[in-house]
């Protein structure tokens, strides 16, 4: 389930910042959405190995 709920929220982003881009440091252009891609893949390693058995 939480793996769900990170890969919608981190494609909104993504689509949010192809529409306009955020402004924060390293995400100052359109072309910097694989940066936040990359945030996804290690937000769910993190969610896989850190989840309870």
């Amino acid at each position: 389930m939480t793996t769900k709920v990170l890969l919608i929220l981190v494609l909104v982003a993504m689509g949010l910042h192809l529409i306009k881009p955020f402004g924060l440091p390293g995400l100052r252009r359109r072309g910097d959405v694989w940066k936040i891609a990359l945030i996804l893949i290690f937000a769910m390693m993190m969610a896989l190995v850190l989840r309870p058995a």
